[in-house]
Parts: C-alpha cells; sequence; structure tokens
C-alpha cells in the first residue's frame, strides 16, 4: 500500500505529522517566528536608514498637514482681535502703502479701548508722509509692539520703526519648511524674541506670568506650569529639519480666523465696540493677496480657495497657542524618541509579516493590507488628537515591504516545494491527480492525516496468471527487473487514465478512479469508470507489446486478469504516526478483487477484463461486453451481475 509519507514525503522531513495531529501554526510551508524577525529587521533597518536620510520627510509632512486639516477647529480665541487691511481698504484708502496719518489714526483709536497690546506687523522703518509727527508719539506707547525681519542675509533685513526699542520690538520671520509651508514658530532669534512671543508675554505679565528657566532644563522657557521643550532635527515627521534657534510646532487653532475680525475702515468709522478691545491683544496687518505677505499652511491643501494665510494671522495663532499652553494647560505636540519611532516601525513590520505569513488568499491578503494600514492611520491619527506626531509614512513602507517579502518569500518556496511534491506525487499519479492532491493539500491535511471520506469511485485489480509458477523458473534477480518492467507499463496506463495507484500486491496492482477529490456530479463519476475500463484495454494492449519483447529476449509470456467495480469507498489515512497508510476501504474493492480471480478457468484473453454491474450502468454503450449474468463471488453473500469487456464500441 502506498503509504501518505511517499504521497507528502516532505510530512516526515518537516515534522508535520504529530501524535495530535497538524500544527496550525506550522501549516505546509510556514514561517517561523524567527524568520519574521529577521525579515522586519532587514526591513526595518532599511526603510528606518531612509527616514534618518530625509528621504520620507517630504510624505511625512503630507500626511501630518492631512491630519491637521482632519483634526476638528477649537473655537475662536476670545482674547484676540485682528485689525485686517483688506483689498477693500486699499481701494478706500487709493494706495497700497497706508500713510503714518492714517497709522497713527488706527493706533491712537484703538489706545482709547485700553487693549493688553498693540501688535503692529507693518513695516515701518521708513516715514510715509503726511503724519510721521503723529505716527512717532503713538509709538511711544508702552503697548505697542512693532515688528523687525531677521531676514536671511543683511540684504534681507528690515529695522524696526524709529523710537521703538527693547521689549517692543519682535522679529516676524516664519521658519518655512522647503515645500513651502509654515508649520513651525521661532520664538527666539539673535537678540529678538518673535513678535508673537513678545504680545504673548505682555498678556501674561498682566496675569503676573513671566518666562524663567525650566527647572528640569534651564535651556527651557517655561510659562506658567507650562515648559516649553524646543522642536529637534529630527522631531515627529522631520529629519532634516533646520532647528536653529527655539523653535515650536504650529498648533494651528482653527483653519481660519482664530480670533475676532475688524477692518481698518471699521476702526478708521469708529464701527466697533469698546469691549471688543478692552484687556485683548489686538493684531494689525494686512490680509490683502497684493501686499504678497500670504504662506501656505497644512490647510492650503484642502482649500477651493484663499489657499494661503496672511502673516498676521499666523502670528495670532502663534499668540493663542502661547496663551493656551501657558494658561489652559493645553497640550504641546510630542514625540517619540528615537528609539522609540525604530520599535514603533518594527513592530508595524511584524505585525504585517505575520499576518501575510497566515493569510495565503490574494483577496484576502489584499483586505488584510489595507486593514493594518488603516488601523496604523487610525491609532496616528487619535495619537494626533492626542498632540502625539509619530511617523506614519515610513512604519506603512514598512510593513507594505515586509508583507511583499514574505509573500515572495512564501511564494517562491511554495513553488519549489510543489515541484518536489509534483515529482513525488507523478511517480504513483497521473498529472492531474497530482495537480488535483496539490490544489486541495490545505483541506487534505488540515488536521495532520487525510480524514476519512465517503466518496463514489472505480476500484481496478489486476493479477497475472500463473504467476507462482513463473516465478519458480528464473532467477529473482531477473524476475524482479522483469516483474518492474511489467508493473511500470501497467502503472504509465493508470496515470494516463487519470486512476492513482493505491498498492501494489506482489504482482498485481489496485488502482482507484475517483480519488483523492470526491465526485459531485452522475458525469464524473460515469467518467471514472469510463476511464477504468479504458485503462485495463489499455493495459491489454501493452501486455501484448512486452509479450512479443520478452519473447524475443526468452522470458516468460503471460496472460493478466482485471476486475472493476463501481460503488461507494471510504479514503483516509489508516495507522498512527509510526506507520500511515493510503487505504482504501468498501465493498467495490472487495467485489473488483474477486471479479479479477473468479473463473480463472474460463480465460480465453490475453487480458480478460470483467466488470460488476455498477460499472456496466455507469459506461453505457461505450465498450462490447458480455453478459455473463449473476455469479457468487466468494466471502460475499449477494451474487454479482458479471460482465466480460471484449473491447470498445466503435
Amino acid at each position: 500500500m502506498v503509504k501518505l509519507i511517499h504521497l507528502f514525503p516532505w510530512l516526515k522531513k518537516e515534522g508535520y505529522l504529530r501524535s495530535a495531529g497538524l500544527d496550525e501554526l506550522r501549516s505546509h510551508f510556514p514561517f517561523k517566528a524567527a524568520t519574521i524577525l529577521l525579515f522586519s529587521l532587514v526591513v526595518t533597518g532599511g526603510v528606518g536608514g531612509i527616514k534618518q536620510l530625509g528621504g520620507l520627510e517630504f510624505l511625512e509632512l503630507r500626511v501630518y498637514d492631512q491630519m491637521m486639516r482632519s483634526r476638528p477647529d477649537r473655537k475662536t480665541d476670545a482674547r484676540l482681535v485682528l485689525v485686517t487691511i483688506t483689498e477693500e481698504d486699499i481701494r478706500i484708502q487709493k494706495q497700497s502703502t497706508l500713510p503714518d496719518q492714517t497709522i497713527a489714526k488706527v493706533l491712537s483709536t484703538l489706545e482709547q479701548y485700553q487693549p493688553v497690546a498693540i501688535g503692529l506687523d507693518l513695516y515701518r522703518d521708513v516715514s510715509q508722509p503726511p503724519g510721521y509727527r503723529e505716527l512717532q508719539t503713538q509709538f511711544r506707547s508702552p503697548r505697542l509692539i512693532a515688528i523687525t525681519k531677521l531676514g536671511d542675509d543683511e540684504n534681507a533685513q528690515v529695522p524696526p520703526p524709529p523710537g521703538v526699542s527693547g521689549d517692543r520690538i519682535g522679529f516676524n520671520d516664519f521658519p518655512v519648511d522647503p515645500d513651502g509651508v509654515v508649520r513651525r514658530s521661532l520664538l527666539f532669534g539673535g537678540k529678538y524674541s518673535s513678535f508673537s512671543l513678545q504680545l504673548a508675554l505682555r498678556y501674561l505679565k498682566t496675569l503676573d506670568i513671566a518666562p524663567v528657566p525650566s527647572p528640569t532644563n534651564p535651556e527651557n522657557m517655561q510659562l506658567g506650569a507650562a515648559t516649553f521643550v524646543p522642536l529637534e532635527a529630527d522631531s515627529g515627521g522631520y529629519q532634516t529639519n533646520d532647528s536653529q534657534g527655539y523653535q515650536m510646532l504650529l498648533d494651528y487653532r482653527t483653519r481660519h480666523w482664530v480670533g475676532r475680525q475688524i477692518t481698518l475702515d471699521q476702526v478708521l468709522k469708529g464701527h466697533i465696540q469698546p469691549e471688543w478691545i478692552r484687556g485683548n491683544i489686538v493684531l494689525i496687518g494686512t490680509t490683502a493677496p497684493s501686499s504678497r505677505d500670504l504662506f501656505y499652511t497644512p490647510y492650503s491643501a484642502g482649500e477651493t480657495q484663499d489657499h494661503q494665510m496672511s502673516g498676521v494671522e499666523i502670528h495670532a495663532q502663534i499668540v493663542s497657542q502661547l496663551l493656551s499652553v501657558a494658561l489652559e494647560q493645553q497640550s504641546q505636540f510630542w514625540f517619540f524618541s528615537n528609539g522609540q519611532e525604530w520599535l514603533w516601525l518594527w513592530l508595524w513590520s511584524v505585525v504585517a509579516g505575520t499576518i501575510a505569513t497566515c493569510i495565503r488568499h490574494p483577496l484576502a491578503l489584499a483586505l488584510s493590507c489595507a486593514v493594518v494600514l488603516s488601523a496604523l492611520a487610525g491609532m496616528s491619527f487619535l495619537l494626533f488628537l492626542a498632540s502625539g506626531w509619530v511617523p506614519v509614512v515610513t512604519p506603512a513602507i514598512a510593513a507594505l515591504l515586509t508583507m511583499g517579502v514574505v509573500v515572495v518569500q512564501q511564494a517562491q518556496q511554495a513553488r519549489q516545494q510543489q515541484q518536489m511534491v509534483m515529482t513525488l506525487l507523478g511517480q504513483n499519479t497521473s498529472k492531474e491527480i497530482a495537480d488535483a492532491l496539490w490544489s486541495h493539500h490545505d483541506r487534505l491535511l488540515s488536521s495532520g492525516k487525510l480524514p476519512g471520506q465517503r466518496l463514489m469511485a472505480t476500484i481496478l485489480f489486476t493479477d497475472i496468471q500463473n504467476f507462482s509458477t513463473i516465478s519458480e523458473s528464473i532467477p529473482p534477480e531477473t524476475l524482479l527487473d522483469w516483474l518492474n518492467e511489467y508493473l511500470g507499463a501497467m502503472i504509465q496506463e493508470v496515470q494516463r487514465h487519470q486512476g492513482i495507484i493505491n498498492k501494489f500486491t506482489g504482482d498485481g496492482l489496485l488502482a482507484v478512479f475517483g480519488v483523492p477529490i470526491p465526485r459531485l456530479s452522475s458525469e464524473e463519476i460515469d467518467r471514472d469508470a469510463y476511464n477504468a475500463v479504458a485503462c485495463a484495454l489499455a493495459m491489454g494492449d501493452r501486455l501484448s507489446q512486452l509479450n512479443q519483447t520478452w519473447q524475443q529476449q526468452g522470458l516468460p509470456v503471460v496472460q493478466m486478469r482485471v476486475g472493476i467495480s463501481t460503488g461507494s469507498i471510504v479514503v483516509g489515512s489508516l495507522g498512527n504516526k509510526e506507520r500511515m497508510e493510503y487505504g482504501v476501504i468498501g465493498d467495490s474493492v472487495n467485489t473488483a478483487s474477486r471479479l479479477e480471480s473468479c473463473a480463472k478457468e474460463m480465460q480465453k484473453d490475453l487480458c480478460r477484463v470483467l466488470m460488476s454491474g455498477e460499472t456496466f450502468k455507469h459506461i453505457q454503450d461505450k465498450f462490447l461486453v458480455e453478459a455473463w449474468g449473476s455469479m457468487t463471488m466468494k466471502g460475499k453473500q449477494n451474487q454479482v451481475e458479471v460482465y466480460h469487456v471484449i473491447g470498445k464500441n466503435m
């Protein structure tokens, strides 16, 4: 009998057969945990290295922008008032650069309502008459904060207005990322503080809050109970960030107006309420596109119009952030340490590799991949809502690459194993049967053995007439070669007719047509019966050829008998882990055996083929047959309808 180990020899080699059944974690061609870890480490090292070189910074920043746009806006800050110079204001004033007299009137009007601070986000280093003296008078107000520009070089620098000095000057420069987006704010640079910080400090001073060194790190600034930790070059998704100075990640409060907006014309005409101004911070600046004081922000890509935000609006966002952190314990952005980032990256790689190992179906694998990426995006966004900015693109790429490597490796290993198994199966079955076995190997080996199955199949038994007498007449070595030549020819015919060799019985063999895959239709059962009878006739033709060769070689010439029966059988593994065989059990097996050996004295053909009435029902009129009637078989209580197959019905 052909052993299961012979059909699937890699089972024994790989240790798949166990007394308790097949270990699910090691199904057929698994990746061990060490292999997944190795792949994930290699991928993590490669992708992490690319990130550290800045290769993924652009993508990480794009994801950061998307998360910023997806985050719900907070309510406007009632502490801030923006006096904006719009295109309409410029048309009313009939000049793009406002004269000193107009600016002086605006400042004078606002002063009478007692704001905490007035921030003038307009360059006034050069006088614009008329009204220079009036403006100089207003510049002496302790509430006024004016701007200067640090610039990248001396030619780009803009000095503060004459007569304004000390802590009433702040630079209005923004750190702009390489893609032109403002995501950071600079608090200190050179001898100046930022325009936004000066306004925030002026407000906090009224609450007796002043900047002090942090107790944990004197290099960091503390306002109230909050410590502002400066941004590093590799914070969050950054990797090549210019972190000079004292920077923080800009936490935009809203995508549009962060505070109350009043136009220049409203102020000049007195169309304002005192309570809007009293005790608040006022920022004055231009929002007109013609002024070119506009910047791209994380919100720009999501806007259908007004893609840019004016400089005065961005300053207001920074002021609001500073006040909210210092007074309202608003969370600051936090980031993974370098070690935590590597661990984050590696964990997603391991998860993806494990999933790719467990799931083989392409559609299920694609859905699992989508689930992993969605989980990564969802978890990262939840952390972002909690003010945590962690890498998203980098672990996503690592997960996809790990999954891809595992899938490719599994496919390559499966091809190699399939070639080996198909070769081994092909020694005992036809290519078609071997293909069927392979395509169903997961189901067939789900429990570590072939489970018992009830099938409709056709059984074929063969035997050589007078083999015992022949074996006495020739040497054993010659007999073995002669018998192997005979069995080799018979095996070829079984395989050619879609059968499977179940066992050898010395000079005979048992072949089954209809296993191991269940036949689900009567047409399939008919085809198996036809293949079995056709195979028996082909065996007779091959024996005739062999006899001619043997006669020339002085070897015995023989006759053979074939018994064929169709019926219900049970197939599956017989034995235990020490010895396991592919068993075929059923009444039709016994019937085929009895048909082969019955009425030996009536054999006239070179190859006598007898079949049961059940087989006859399935072959219809495709063969010429001779009815022998009902016959009693040894070991069977009921008689069997016997038909002698003469040949094919032409």
